[in-house]
């Protein structure tokens, strides 16, 4: 698992549920002012996963919530974008608590 840059002290950790099926075994991110500010999925496919992550860094997680949620992998119903949306309700909720 890669650290999260330097100075960022909330970084949020992920699992997906066991038998969801998806590569990706834990997901790393950290949310800043309503926008995702870092991301860092542990297994799956790297390079997709480098360049989703690349790209969601600095949207807003609603923006990220509507766009990506249920998106699927193959005969899968979910996907490692789908588990990260998973990860980003459950903090929101959090945060709403």
């Amino acid at each position: 698992m890669v650290s999260a840059p330097r100075g960022r002290t909330k970084v949020e950790h992920f699992v997906p549920e066991e038998g969801v099926g998806v590569c990706t075994k834990e997901i790393d991110f950290v949310v800043d002012n309503g926008s995702i500010d870092y991301v860092n999925f542990c297994g799956g496919c790297e390079g997709n996963l480098k360049a989703i992550a690349a790209m969601i860094e600095g949207m807003n997680v609603d923006f990220v919530l509507d766009r990506f949620s249920g998106i699927t992998c193959g005969s899968k119903s979910t996907s490692c974008m789908d588990q990260f949306c998973h990860a980003l309700q459950a903090y929101k909720a959090k945060q709403q608590s």
